[in-house]
């Protein structure tokens, strides 16, 4: 099969630059899940970051700790599924509004990219519509192995006779049309069960966006696209990370290793409960030693290994730095590595933006200013309004990176068969689909 029959949901329909929208997305992650529903309004010229169409407002919000995922895939489906509705139901009520469906985020199943190249010839010696819409036809016929599912198809560029970087082909002169196209995929039995669990909840799945795409879609100002830049999402089960370059997301991989692992770190390094080593995390955590830190003594919940009775253990500070450290060194190394193996190594001068929850670690940007050789900053949401303060940080942002994807969705090129679960043609939901579709499209 080809690349097209592999994805998991229709493709989004262009939102109207003239017309204001209601939005609800769902990230769902390790450590939290979280449903934002947003007012989009066309946003007059100049108002709005330059790869937008629209302005968000956010008039409700709901925000639960996770329950049955680990490294971003369901473990628990009834206990996901508990999850999600609990911050849907928060959001709705703040909302007033009740959430038919939604755009969810996905981080686990291994994401991965792939690159396809195609040609077609130029058959008025013109560049046409009809040509472009050929040579994209031609790089999706290409296969997949299979278990994997498409998540976005992207051009990159285009080329006309050999001459590549083209960004709008259409009207040029040439008799040979070449396009580059960046598909975005995960592992099909990770992808349907996040979905599964969101569609027991109810809910309708809008798409299914990559997690770093989102989070690069949230944070990235208007030009660190263009210059080149690399969105690292340090999650509490994984750490995924896309690079832009030249507006385009041209990479994605995720590792299985993320904040919980921190945690867990220290709850056994200390002989802690799990919730005890989270709060010292994050009162206390950082990567960096001080002078200070031998003095600064802090309490330690410790368990007894005679009875259930939590007695107080101070240690010095500097005992914590020292579990902390090397596992946010590993994780850095680890992404470091893969994107060397891809072929975009972190080199001097490159932009780092680091996004997610386990990002607000205190003293992670200069450790990852060292491991990976770059300018390294804290992404956090731009361009939307009315988010509490608690959640304008980077932990939320590819939950307001999915706001942003409806307005960027149109440059895709897949068109999957079914948009039920069970997809395609002959799936139990696939007629009813079709017919709901092509309600929503005609009317």
């Amino acid at each position: 099969m080809s690349l097209k029959d592999h994805g998991l949901t229709p493709r989004l329909k262009p939102l109207s630059t003239r017309r204001s929208a209601t939005l609800s997305v769902l990230d769902i992650g390790t450590s939290k899940v979280v449903c934002l529903i947003a007012e989009l309004r066309p946003a007059a010229p100049g108002e709005a970051l330059r790869s937008r169409t629209h302005l968000a407002r956010i008039i409700g919000i709901g925000h639960q700790r996770s329950l049955g995922l680990k490294a971003g895939a369901v473990v628990d489906l009834e206990a996901a599924e508990t999850a999600i509705r609990q911050a849907m139901h928060s959001a709705e009520r703040m909302a007033g509004v009740e959430v038919k469906s939604a755009i969810v985020n996905l981080t686990g199943g291994r994401i991965a990219s792939h690159h396809f190249e195609a040609q077609v010839g130029v058959r008025s010696g013109m560049v046409c519509a009809s040509d472009i819409g050929r040579v994209l036809e031609v790089a999706s016929g290409h296969t997949l192995r299979p278990g994997r599912a498409v998540l976005h198809a992207l051009p990159t560029g285009f080329s006309i006779d050999g001459q590549r970087h083209i960004v709008e082909p259409s009207g040029m002169i040439g008799q040979k049309l070449g396009v580059d196209l960046h598909v975005v995929t995960a592992d099909v039995a990770a992808s349907r069960n996040l979905m599964l669990a969101v569609e027991r909840s109810h809910l309708d799945i809008e798409a299914v966006v990559a997690t770093p795409y989102a989070s690069g879609l949230s944070a990235l100002a208007d030009d660190e696209a263009e210059m080149g830049v690399v969105v690292i999402d340090m999650g509490g089960g994984s750490t995924s990370a896309g690079v832009f370059s030249e507006g385009h997301l041209v990479h994605v991989d995720a590792i299985g290793v993320g904040g919980h692992h921190i945690t867990m770190d220290i709850a056994r390094g200390l002989t802690t409960t799990v919730t005890a080593a989270e709060r010292l995390k994050a009162l206390y955590g950082t990567c960096i030693a001080s002078t200070s830190d031998e003095r600064d003594m802090i309490a330690v919940p410790h368990v007894g290994e005679d009875d259930d009775r939590e007695v107080s253990n101070h240690i010095p500070r500097s005992q914590l730095v020292r579990i902390i450290r090397p596992r946010v060194e590993e994780i850095l190394e680890l992404v470091r590595d893969r994107l060397r193996q891809a072929g975009y190594a972190a080199q001097t001068g490159r932009r780092i933006v680091l996004t997610g929850g386990a990002s607000q670690l205190v003293g992670l940007p200069d450790v990852a200013r060292k491991i990976l050789q770059g300018q390294v900053r804290i992404g956090r949401p731009l361009g939307v309004k009315g988010l509490p303060e608690a959640a304008k940080g980077p932990a939320f942002a590819a939950a307001v990176g999915m706001l942003v994807y409806p307005q960027v969705a149109h440059i895709e090129h897949f068109e999957p068969k079914g948009n039920s679960l069970f997809g395609g043609e002959e799936g139990s939901r696939g007629y009813m689909g079709k017919m709901a579709r092509w309600l929503r499209e005609s009317f």
